[in-house]
């Protein structure tokens, strides 16, 4: 079995796979504060829950935005699974070639998106992914990594709301049927949905303008993340959602570094 960890923000995202198909996936708080002892406690704990035995685990790779919390989480490997872990970073052997200014300064989780993308689809592509920030990249089918733009995730607008408006609540979200709504709620509701899809849409847009003039086809749009579904159905531009995007990018990389 290998376990592959995606290190975001806000949540850890474990997937165990087993002949390259996921038999099992947990999603776990992002807690800087914890130790290699208290992580390999949770862990551990998921592992017995499932009856499963982390002795079968052969393999481990890591990619993460979270550079604080990597001491811990390679220090539970290491002393848990006995295993020394693939992290991703400068040196991982990806496929991809990034025509970025600094290529060092792209995060993880948008090569590990862009790997398993183009493995994947074989086009042109724009690949969203919803989490603690919304991350829009432009790949080609050549597997050049072109670059793309970064804006505040949904809850982070959410929150911001909550946090500087003294009278406006903290709010679930969920999409209302009328943008024109009749209580605080609602209203929230369909700024923040109803605003992030016409974002969405305008970067989309620009995004597929400027690829086109480089000579690309029209991309095929991508959507990952907690909250891709969400935004999706409320708009025509994203083409297909895909939930397992960055754990799938995990398992192909591992196999391009086993060695």
């Amino acid at each position: 079995m290998i376990l592959l960890i995606d290190v975001g923000n806000t949540n850890i995202v474990l997937g165990l796979y087993k002949e390259k198909e996921q038999i099992h996936g947990w999603r776990i708080s992002t807690d800087l504060n914890k130790t290699s002892d208290e992580f390999s406690i949770q862990i551990m704990q998921l592992f017995a829950q499932n009856n499963l035995n982390p002795k079968e685990v052969k393999g481990i790779i890591i990619s993460s935005v979270v550079p604080n919390i990597m001491h811990s989480l390679e220090n539970m490997v290491r002393k848990s699974f006995k295993i020394e872990p693939i992290i991703v970073g400068p040196g991982t052997k990806t496929g991809i070639n990034i025509r970025y200014d600094n290529p060092k300064e792209v995060g993880a989780d948008r090569i590990v998106n862009a790997v398993a993308a183009h493995n994947k689809y074989k086009k042109d592509l724009i690949i969203i992914d919803f989490g603690t920030a919304t991350t829009f990249c432009s790949l080609t089918k050549e597997a050049n990594y072109l670059g793309g733009c970064i804006t505040p995730g949904i809850r982070i607008s959410s929150d911001a709301l909550f946090e500087k408006a003294a009278k406006l609540p903290r709010i679930e979200l969920e999409k209302p049927k009328h943008i024109i709504c009749k209580n605080t709620v609602s209203s929230m509701q369909a700024g923040i949905i109803y605003g992030y899809i016409g974002q969405v849409e305008y970067i989309v847009k620009r995004m597929k303008k400027e690829m086109m003039e480089l000579g690309c086809d029209e991309p095929m749009v991508v959507a990952t993340g907690g909250l891709s579904s969400l935004i999706a159905k409320g708009t025509r531009i994203i083409d297909k959602v895909d939930p397992n995007l960055t754990l799938e990018g995990l398992m192909m990389i591992y196999e391009k570094n086993k060695e």
